[in-house]
């Protein structure tokens, strides 16, 4: 009797293959180096689901793809042979099971997408109705929390605003700093209220809370912050908001992710962080240059002065000694 070849059992092969797939998907989800840095403190919200995503999908490649790949060698046709491939039937259990799997995972990230907005403030806006509960007939602190978390946010005209704004824990108190940005073909213009500056980029101070009041002059465009993973529609007529904490010094781009016309690709500017020295300096300088003081800066009229007066700022130019000028004005 011949005796039988040793084979190694098949669900030894399947646990190996599935440590593996799972090894390297752990991996690549936490090596990935797809997204750029993160300089805010909703970046990691965003980017922890990124890389749960990133891992579940490098799981499901290598599954796929190495079925496809084992189905092409160990079914391929052999040469000389001319027969038609065996009958297989449908697997009802394993067709359940692999339309299952994949919609629990769908619902599974489904759910935590939506913990991640929640969290960023995408859903809660009772800080910014707290803030201007003055503005309405009811007082904020009657209604009951499920109320309050269905309402949008306000701004101080009482108009309502939408985005992602502050938790309800942050709501409770106002932002640090407060930008309105708005849109147009093909620009942001950056305006601090408090503080009497326009610019054409948007700087902040690190470890600041910073609210940005978004809208949009013409067309829809989209307010995206690659680094701070902050994104939001700015539409004409209605306003938006952004509120984030830098984390990390540094100059970051300024992107419409929306098309909004010809020259929508160079609708680009930057974001500075400064250091609070920084950002004092740079809201120094620029009060100083868009409001000058004008008792020291109004031009000095020449026929008020002497003739003396008049040729001193140039008599070394011109070789000019004290006495000369002195000789000119007796002179005249």
């Amino acid at each position: 009797m011949a005796k039988e070849k040793e084979t190694v059992p098949g669900s030894f092969i399947t646990l190996t293959v599935g440590l593996a797939v799972a090894g390297i998907s752990l991996w690549y989800g936490q090596n990935n180096g797809l997204l750029p840095t993160q300089v805010s403190e909703q970046a990691p919200l965003v980017d922890n689901l990124f890389t749960i995503m990133v891992t579940i999908g490098t799981g499901l490649f290598l599954l796929v793809e190495g079925a496809i790949l084992f189905a092409v060698i160990k079914f391929r046709q052999r040469p000389g042979d001319e027969t038609d491939a065996p009958f297989v039937e449908g697997n009802l259990p394993l067709e359940i099971f692999w339309t299952a799997i994949p919609a629990f995972i769908v619902m599974a990230l489904g759910i935590y997408s939506v913990q991640v907005y929640n969290e960023m403030g995408g859903f809660d806006s009772v800080g910014q109705v707290a803030h201007h509960h003055h503005n309405n007939t009811m007082e904020v602190a009657d209604m009951p929390l499920g109320r309050m978390n269905s309402l949008l946010a306000v701004d101080a005209d009482g108009n309502a605003q939408y985005g992602i704004g502050a938790t309800p824990i942050e709501g409770l108190e106002p932002p640090d700093l407060t930008v309105d940005i708005m849109g147009l073909q093909y620009a942001w213009i950056f305006t601090y209220p408090n503080m009497g500056i326009v610019s054409g980029e948007l700087h902040v101070p690190i470890g600041t809370d910073v609210q940005l009041n978004i809208t949009a002059q013409d067309v829809i465009h989209a307010f995206w912050l690659p680094e701070f993973r902050l994104k939001q529609d700015a539409i004409p007529g209605q306003k938006a908001q952004l509120r984030f904490t830098a984390t990390q010094t540094g100059t970051y781009s300024v992107v419409c992710a929306e098309l909004c016309g010809a020259y929508h690709g160079s609708m680009r500017t930057s974001v500075i962080v400064h250091d609070a020295e920084g950002f004092a300096d740079w809201v120094k300088e620029n009060q100083i240059a868009q409001n000058p003081d004008l008792e020291e800066t109004v031009a000095v009229d020449s026929r008020e002065l002497s003739d003396r007066e008049f040729l001193a700022p140039y008599a070394e130019d011109l070789g000019i000694d004290t006495s000369s000028l002195m000789a000119i004005e007796t002179n005249g």
